[in-house]
């Protein structure tokens, strides 16, 4: 990055009073300009108290908090810096009473939603093939997104039978919200903008508080944040915007594009920065997202350009499959590394959609390649985490229906669902919470001997919540809650692979909490668990993995990599056949942007690749070169031949730790030297381990002749077909 700023930076960071709009293309130092701007606002007086930068993911706002500190030092504490969805907590926390809810709220993450609106469904007798919860999911956030309440959806639903349906689903999903006491993502927005909305000296409060505010990532808002900005902004009206509308690719999760592109309606007397100085990409890497962004109508006009060199030219080449295009994307890793001393973590391959990675996976796997797949499943996610976090939610908030049936019996009590299903009668005819009814067992009708055995939960849950009263630790609950349970000792007990990794699961998840208590100035339950619900999948990309990382485009937007590979780069792939055949011509603009922000990833070098045929849905597709690759001109790219690249011949200066399947040439197209073991140490039904896709079973064997084909129904990755040889499967005992 620069040592100093430059013009349009400077302009933009001493511009104190009325709206901004920053226009901050890829790469060209925004998170700069927003630190460099805090101080700037401190230097000329204004009290740190009263500014507020928003941004979107924790990383982001970490960055900045980082930033902030290392220039002020002392009073840049005051600052708030914070994410969307952290800002409203923390309001809420503080006022959430005056809607008619407790500050102890729990928040539900997208299993938990899936849980209460598959429950509310069910109680709506509604048939889950017409009404999937995803779908009634997906209509709900919307909703929220676009701040509209139960009862006006319901108005607006009259005369459309389905609508009508989705309508009563979330008057009734919102009922028991409430009951439990529990938000969604969703409605950590929605609330705050109604508590601001039903409470005017609340809003004023905050609108005192933050004189001054600064909006990251302004082209990705959606409506619900547009008007929480527009709320908080209305008095002072000191707001700075920072963003780009060509990296607007987020409209299927709701983001308006047109919050940015009539920034200047809104706010008239606005002041407009442009910054079209990268100083993340080569000049040739720009020149090509140039061209292939500016086919687009719909955007700010700002033109890229860099005082680096031009650099190599970017590759294109196009193969006959999906299978040659994924082996020489892993080739090209392996002699770039080599050849430039990189580390696999240089180098990041960018797909359209996630079923791409499944061949791209395979053929690192045969090189030997390390990778990690951005997007897997969040820690936070994983059965073992969501079980002790339920246990610890209870404790916090035993309004929370879903931790409750939860851990009900989990570990085993011998609690049934019959039982369970009575209590859940009875809390309803009662009108009180799930775990109120458990504690009034000996009233639920026919509940027989189940009683004790859910009185020894209850009992339980007491103890552990008068201990926390007394001072326990979080920690020492924690404990606690795994020694009463003996949830770990029975997975030590089951003494599998599996099991094993679900302890350490559980030991991982003890470092979080003792890290908290240890760094958290007031440390509370409560804020350990908003915490931990506020975390996001994307800030989970570790650097320090030396590993190559495959992604989806969307996945990919605020980070960089020195290498990039854009695969997949056919019509009806990339841009998708949908996005082709529709009448809305938005669809296509959103598109080519995914395609700008694909390109811009790129530091040093760029590599496109297509295939003649690729295997989709099914069946071979033949799709034709995608439309954006022919919107970059061709003395931008390098189209070298496919043969070209199966011929060079390439001798690495030092080969020491390198695979020897590297100096081979690509696998279509040459013999594998099989060495064909004389038996297998497993059989069809065995448990079996694998390097990459971990624990599976063994479906079928067949001796193919040159190897043994073995197929395995993995856990967490599905049937994959292998040979032996390669699949190198260990037996577990």
């Amino acid at each position: 990055m620069q040592a100093v700023l430059n013009e349009p930076q400077q302009e933009a960071v001493e511009h104190v009073e009325g709206p901004l709009l920053i226009l901050a293309g890829a790469g060209s130092g925004k998170t700069r300009v927003i630190t460099h701007r805090v101080a700037y606002l401190i230097e000329q007086g204004i009290n740190p108290y009263h500014i507020l930068a928003i941004t979107f993911t924790n990383k982001a706002a970490g960055e900045v908090r980082e930033r902030v500190d290392d220039m002020l030092g002392y009073g840049s504490e005051s600052v708030w810096v914070s994410t969307f969805h952290s800002l409203c907590v923390r309001i809420l926390r503080r006022h959430i009473e005056r809607i008619g809810f407790g500050t102890n709220f729990t928040i539900y993450d997208t299993d938990d939603q899936k849980r209460l609106v598959k429950e509310s469904a069910k109680f709506l007798q509604l048939d889950p093939k017409m009404y999937p919860e995803r779908f009634l999911m997906a209509e709900i956030s919307r909703a929220k997104e676009n701040f509209i309440s139960p009862h006006e959806y319901d108005l607006s639903a009259q005369g459309d039978y389905r609508k009508m349906q989705v309508a009563r689903v979330y008057i009734e999903y919102q009922k028991r919200l409430h009951n439990n006491n529990a938000l969604d993502f969703d409605d950590l927005l929605y609330k705050t903008v109604q508590l601001f909305q039903d409470c005017p000296d609340v809003l004023e409060q905050y609108q005192e508080r933050f004189r001054y505010i600064m909006v990251d990532e302004y082209q990705d808002t959606n409506e619900i944040q547009f008007l929480l900005v527009r709320q908080l902004a209305r008095k002072y009206r000191n707001l700075c915007v920072v963003g780009d509308d060509d990296q607007s690719i987020y409209k299927f999760r709701g983001a308006n594009i047109m919050n940015i592109l009539n920034f200047e309606q809104e706010y008239p007397d606005a002041k407009v920065i442009k910054l079209e100085q990268n100083y993340r990409s080569t000049g040739n890497i720009l020149k090509a997202a140039n061209e292939v962004i500016r086919h687009n109508e719909g955007r700010k006009e700002k033109t890229l350009w860099t005082a680096k060199e031009d650099g190599d030219l970017i590759q294109y080449k196009q193969y006959e499959n999906e299978h040659q295009e994924a082996e020489q994307i892993a080739f090209q890793i392996l002699e770039n590394k080599v050849r430039n001393s990189l580390n696999y973590s240089d180098f990041a391959i960018l797909y359209r959609t996630n079923a791409q990675s499944r061949v791209l996976e395979e053929k690192l796997i045969l090189k030997n390649i390390p990778y990690k797949i951005y997007g897997g499943q969040n820690f936070y996610a994983r059965l073992e985490v969501k079980d002790l976090l339920a246990y610890m939610k209870t404790v916090c908030n035993g309004s929370d229906d879903i931790s409750v049936k939860r851990i009900i019996n989990v570990p085993k009590r011998g609690i049934g669902a019959a039982s369970i299903a009575k209590v859940e009668d009875y809390a309803l005819q009662q009108e009180i919470s799930f775990l109120d009814a458990l504690y009034q067992v000996e009233d639920v009708p026919g509940i027989g001997k189940a009683a004790g055995k859910i009185q020894n939960f209850t009992n339980l849950i007491s103890d552990l919540r008068e201990e926390l009263a007394e001072g326990l630790m979080i920690q020492e609950l924690y404990d606690e809650i795994l020694e009463r349970t003996g949830y770990k000792e029975e997975l030590l007990a089951e003494h599998t692979e599996e099991s094993l990794n679900r302890v350490e699961n559980i030991e991982e998840l003890r470092n979080k909490i003792v890290t908290y208590e240890e760094t958290a100035e007031h440390p509370s339950l409560e804020e350990l668990l908003e915490e931990i619900a506020l975390v996001a999948e994307v800030d989970s990309l570790n650097s320090s993995d030396d590993k190559v990382v495959l992604m989806t485009i969307h996945s990919a937007k605020g980070l960089e990599f020195p290498y990039v590979f854009l695969c997949g780069m056919e019509d009806g792939l990339f841009p998708g056949s949908m996005t082709i055949h529709s009448e809305n011509p938005e669809d296509m603009e959103e598109e080519r942007r995914l395609c700008y922000v694909g390109i811009t990833r790129a530091k040093e070098r760029l590599f496109l690749s297509s295939a003649r045929q690729r295997m989709m849905h099914g069946s071979n597709s033949y799709n034709p070169i995608s439309r954006f690759i022919k919107e970059i001109p061709q003395e931008l790219l390098d189209m070298g031949g496919y043969k070209k690249v199966v011929n060079q011949t390439f001798t690495p200066q030092s080969a020491s730790g390198v695979s020897s399947i590297f100096t081979a040439k690509p696998d279509y197209g040459k013999t594998f030297t099989v060495n064909r073991a004389v038996a297998l140490d497993y059989k069809e039904g065995d448990r079996v381990q694998h390097i990459k896709f971990g624990i599976g079973t063994v479906q079928e064997i067949k001796n193919g002749g040159k190897d043994y084909e073995v197929t395995v129904d993995f856990e967490n990755y599905g049937v994959k077909r292998m040979f032996a040889s390669f699949a190198k499967l260990k037996k577990l005992s």
